[in-house]
């Protein structure tokens, strides 16, 4: 193995925690004060407005940043999906950023034992960057790339090929890191070994046909490769 592609949300950043409030701050800003608009904004994000989190079926969970504007703007009267994608990939960017443990330790040990690390995220680019920022993590890796990076979104395999190429690696010699059968899927497509971790929204009965090993969550990938401590 000579590196490893990271999945954010749910795999480097805690979903809910990081999402959940930015959500419905985000559909109250979109909406405005019509609870009808802001119902069904939600309604169409799989938000329940009453809990303040998002279903496992969500959109939000593996889509892309358009595929969530498309979905506002067939129920918000007076905009386009293009106006609010772009307000939605510059609103990301300033979210709340909660990481599923301390994230430097882990990749600090994967990285001493010379593996090569990356993103792949099917949020935008500079929200991944900023987010990784936030995180004291930004540093550490050799390719970070969005659905908006040129290459394409999961569950294709390209972006993560692509990732692979900027990282200098191959596809065989990687490893795909996610909490999602997007991105399961698209590691598979790869030609890369694909790791499932649980501190996603699905679980491992439904990651576990996608994947070659399953690991309760990032901790565990540093002796699941045999890293030294």
């Amino acid at each position: 193995m000579q590196g490893i592609i990271f999945d954010k949300d749910g795999t480097l950043l805690d979903f809910h925690g990081t999402w959940s409030a930015f959500a419905a701050a985000t559909i109250g800003t979109f909406a405005g004060p019509d609870p009808d608009a802001r119902a069904a904004l939600a309604a169409v994000w799989e938000f329940d407005l009453a809990t303040g989190r998002f279903a496992d079926t969500s959109p939000a969970v593996a889509g892309t940043n358009r595929e969530l504007a498309e979905l506002a703007a067939g129920v918000l009267p007076d905009t386009t999906p293009d106006l609010l994608e772009g307000r939605l990939a510059e609103a990301v960017t300033e979210a709340p950023v909660v990481g599923v443990l301390p994230l430097r330790p882990v990749l600090g040990r994967l990285a001493s034992g010379g593996l090569k690390l990356g993103i792949m995220t099917n949020d935008a680019e500079t929200a991944a960057r900023a987010h990784m920022q936030a995180l004291d993590v930004g540093d550490m890796f050799a390719a970070v790339l969005g659905s908006d990076s040129g290459a394409g979104a999961k569950p294709s395999g390209a972006p993560l090929r692509e990732a692979a190429r900027r990282m200098g690696v191959t596809p065989d010699r990687c490893a795909m890191v996610g909490d999602s059968t997007h991105d399961l899927r698209a590691g598979r497509d790869a030609g890369m070994v694909t790791i499932a971790v649980l501190t996603g929204t699905a679980d491992a009965e439904t990651l576990a046909p996608w994947a070659d090993l399953v690991l309760p969550s990032v901790a565990d990938l540093p002796d699941a490769l045999g890293v030294p401590a």
